[in-house]
């Protein structure tokens, strides 16, 4: 759909994968290299949805790196994969996403589309190792922005962390915006391989909403219904964490 001005209307999502050494165990990896394939199959089953949303996939450890560019990931014939690799640093993932959205976003303004406020799904299994204060630092940089003095970072994304071991509060303050968005986590005792495939499931339903709202003039970000997860993990808003 597009708008009065005849705007077509894209959604870019950004997967955001931990790839530390700790996330070989317990199938962890493996799961996450399952997440772009049924993205894939179900945006390929609604064209319509695909045509509205946008993916990007960046990894990160010591450092991040883009290992899909922001494009049409029903097009693509090969899934992502991720390998581990070093320690877990946030704020080389919270500094790359920066730079990707900002790039991607002005470029498809260039381009003539109409373009919402992008979607972060970030995967950790653990603790960041950068220095405290440091990768809060790099998170106020991609989420703050001041409308009346239009400093800080426009295109700042809503956020939807998904943890597999990471402490809760960390993950509780990966949640933004705090009054919108909420976090996913393994429950105790559930396998994290198990839990992370049902994270994908969360992932993919919340792409298809939203994609499909867009479509309709509606909301740019939706999640599914808290009755929708599966056995293995818990959804939480900001505020039921504090």
């Amino acid at each position: 759909m597009a708008d009065q001005q005849g705007k077509a209307k894209i959604l870019p999502f950004y997967l955001v994968v931990d790839v530390s050494y700790s996330m070989t165990q317990d199938g962890k990896i493996d799961a996450a290299n399952g997440i772009t394939r049924e993205l894939r199959n179900a945006l390929a089953e609604h064209p319509v949805i695909a045509d509205k949303v946008r993916f990007s996939v960046i990894d990160f450890s010591d450092e991040a790196q883009v290992l899909f560019p922001l494009g049409d990931l029903s097009m693509q014939n090969d899934d992502v994969q991720f390998s581990a690799r070093g320690g877990t640093s946030y704020v080389a993932a919270f500094q790359t996403l920066r730079t990707e959205i900002d790039r991607d976003v002005r470029q498809l303004k260039a381009d003539g589309f109409d373009v919402h406020r992008p979607a972060v799904f970030f995967i950790s299994d653990g603790d960041p190792t950068d220095p405290d204060g440091e990768w809060q630092r790099a998170f106020a940089e991609l989420t703050s922005y001041d409308k009346t003095t239009k400093t800080g970072f426009p295109y700042y994304p809503n956020v939807i962390p998904f943890g597999v071991g990471a402490a809760l509060g960390t993950l509780k303050e990966l949640i933004f915006p705090r009054n919108r968005s909420k976090c996913y986590m393994a429950k105790d005792g559930a396998n994290p391989g198990d839990a992370l495939r049902q994270m994908v499931e969360v992932l993919v339903a919340s792409t298809m909403l939203s994609g499909a709202s867009v479509g309709a003039g509606g909301p740019a970000m939706l999640l599914p219904d808290a009755g929708d997860l599966g056995d293995d993990i818990l959804e939480a808003d900001y505020e039921t964490l504090v």
